[in-house]
């Protein structure tokens, strides 16, 4: 394999890497059993510092305890370091993560590490260990939009936790008359 042959290919398994991490964190998000199990090779354990467990154990309880204890969250990552080895890669990926919960603090923040050990099997990578590092907790002040421009953010697409939410419409549609609006 040449120079540019091999430089492809590792940006398209960085690339495949990327995805999966980001499709981890719609699947919780959006309490998607089936998308979360796909992130993991079937002989996967994910270590979150609060539960230990297979994948199938840990789709379970993070579903569960999210759809029990928010009723909205988001995950978002951000930096992410992946080195290649092969067939296997090692990845450090930064996230933080924003609930809107059914008790306690109405809105919760943190953030931290994913340290994954990525591998493929036949032709896909997945997650074959994950241990979550915590960084960072905390809660926010009051936020400065009034309720009419936050009803307003969501005027185009309401959010769901299930497969009715936008991110899930095929193809993706506009509604002509929404053009031009301005809510502040």
């Amino acid at each position: 394999m040449g120079e540019i042959e091999a430089m492809v290919r590792a940006l398209h398994d960085k690339q495949a890497i990327r995805e999966c991490l980001a499709n981890y964190c719609r699947a919780v998000d959006r309490l998607d059993r089936e998308l979360l199990l796909s992130c993991y090779h079937e002989d996967a354990v994910d270590d979150h510092g609060v539960f230990v467990g297979d994948r199938e154990a840990f789709a379970d309880w993070a579903l569960a305890l999210h759809a029990r204890a928010q009723t909205a969250t988001q995950h978002i990552i951000t930096n992410h370091t992946c080195e290649l080895d092969g067939d296997v890669a090692h990845a450090e990926t930064y996230w933080m993560f924003a609930s809107m919960n059914t008790q306690g603090a109405a809105l919760t923040l943190g953030g931290g590490r994913y340290i994954d050990r990525f591998e493929r099997r036949g032709g896909r990578w997945a997650i074959a260990l994950r241990r979550v590092v915590g960084d960072w907790r905390g809660q926010p002040g009051e936020a400065w939009l009034p309720p009419a421009v936050v009803e307003a953010l969501n005027s185009g697409g309401r959010p769901a936790r299930d497969r009715s939410d936008p991110s899930y419409e095929r193809p993706l549609t506009f509604d002509e008359a929404r053009r031009g609006f301005q809510a502040l």
